[in-house]
């Protein structure tokens, strides 16, 4: 699934680029685009997938996925420096899933539809170990850029089943938030092995580097 990150990223100078001059041309900053980003995502969720509107939330979801990547581009392209950009950017993609996660367990709620809205919830609390397990290896030196579902497929699977649920067979959204549960859980699992082996390689090469009259006493 890396390879979507790849073929995006790849795509988005050529793509975004101009829109991403346009907006700057008029003084608007990468942070405005990612506070309307979130705005987005949240009207859609709880104004129209709460309410069963999933065309329209996919709608405005995927808005919001497209500022998150002309935000970034935009910090490209303006020589921003400084982290805040990025920490702003993370913390509000966080509360974005939350409330994509958070609507549809409501509306399945209401359907009856007790399997789904379980699968909703975990997968609310499942996407935000994912992250946070990134976030906490970076913090501690290491990387756990590694994982089956991150967020660009989280919401490739999330916008379909939306779109198929409404559109050719209602419970497609059932089917993809199971699917995102094995995928997540799958990629919080990746993440922890990587981080145990890097933490275990540093172990390692650390007591390769000390004193063998060190490693004797021991």
């Amino acid at each position: 699934m890396k390879l979507f990150n790849v073929v995006a990223r790849a795509g988005v100078p050529r793509v975004l680029g101009p829109m991403a001059g346009w907006l700057l041309r008029r003084r608007v900053t990468p942070d405005m685009v990612t506070i309307i980003g979130t705005v987005a995502t949240l009207v859609g969720t709880v104004g129209f997938a709460a309410r069963g509107r999933l065309v329209l939330a996919a709608v405005f979801v995927i808005f919001g996925s497209l500022t998150d990547v002309i935000d970034g581009t935009m910090a490209r392209m303006s020589g921003r420096k400084g982290k805040f950009g990025a920490f702003l950017d993370s913390t509000l993609d966080r509360v974005a899933d939350g409330a994509i996660f958070a609507s549809l367990a409501y509306w399945l709620l209401t359907q009856d539809r007790h399997a789904a809205a379980a699968a909703s919830l975990i997968c609310l609390v499942a996407t935000q170990v994912v992250s946070y397990a990134k976030a906490r290896a970076e913090g501690l030196g290491m990387t756990a850029n590694v994982g089956v579902g991150e967020r660009a497929e989280r919401l490739i699977i999330i916008g379909v089943g939306g779109l198929l649920a409404e559109l050719v067979w209602k419970y497609a959204m059932d089917v993809a938030l199971w699917i995102l549960v094995v995928l997540s859980l799958i990629t919080v699992g990746q993440r922890i092995v990587t981080v145990y082996r890097q933490d275990r390689a540093a172990v390692a090469a650390e007591r390769e580097r000390q004193p063998e009259t060190t490693r004797s006493a021991r």
